[in-house]
């Protein structure tokens, strides 16, 4: 359940981001379909999830993917040009939950069928429970980020924070990153170091976008 409850939470942040602008009827549709997208999603990948991992740079693009969807999701609602963007259409902003699901879960559903220790049962159990946690929880975070708008630059900041973690995980750079490491004091971990610097970067490069586009507004 601990497992599930993690996972389902990143789910959330990502389906809540992407799902806030939208309008009331659009956003219930974007979180129940992102929920169902993920639950189907993770019932997929929990058969072929051993094997994607085992392909070199996987986890490398994957993070690199969700560094481009932190920037995205950190939009200004409020900015005209913004609204052209996909994420405030219904399945622009579906595509990006599925892009952010189909990362976060690749490496998370095997923790899942781990927990499970063999047990269909307690597999479908704790995959079909994630559903409604993923609804909650996004309908709970929508209502919060449209009263602290910080809570924003945290959700996407903690998408980076997954990147980091994801692009350290792929085996290719297995090596090279052992050899960083040794760099490093024994109290700092490498894949805390990246995981920080990826989650700074997208509250930057989020910053800097929309600061480019109050400047194109002001144009107009």
């Amino acid at each position: 359940m601990g497992v599930n409850l993690l996972m389902s939470g990143e789910n959330a942040v990502s389906i809540a981001l992407a799902a806030r602008d939208l309008p009331g009827p659009q956003r219930q549709r974007a979180i129940w379909l992102g929920a169902l997208f993920a639950v189907i999603l993770r019932v997929v990948l929990t058969f072929v999830a051993v094997e994607l991992l085992a392909l070199p740079y996987v986890q490398l693009l994957g993070g690199l993917a969700l560094i481009w969807i932190g920037v995205q999701l950190m939009n200004d609602e409020n900015d005209e040009v913004a609204h052209h963007h996909p994420v405030h259409h219904l399945w622009g902003a579906v595509r990006i939950i599925l892009i952010a699901d189909l990362v976060m879960s690749l490496d998370n559903v095997i923790a899942v069928a781990a927990a499970a220790k063999g047990s269909p049962l307690l597999l479908i159990l704790g995959l079909v429970t994630s559903a409604p946690i993923v609804v909650l929880g996004s309908a709970m975070l929508i209502k919060i980020m449209a009263r602290y708008p910080m809570i924003i630059t945290l959700g996407a900041a903690l998408i980076g924070w997954v990147a980091g973690e994801t692009i350290c995980k792929d085996g290719a750079l297995s090596a090279i990153l052992a050899q960083w490491q040794l760099l490093l004091p024994e109290h700092i971990t490498l894949t805390t170091l990246i995981s920080a610097t990826c989650s700074v970067l997208v509250v930057v490069l989020g910053l800097t976008k929309q600061s480019k586009t109050d400047i194109s507004e002001k144009k107009l």
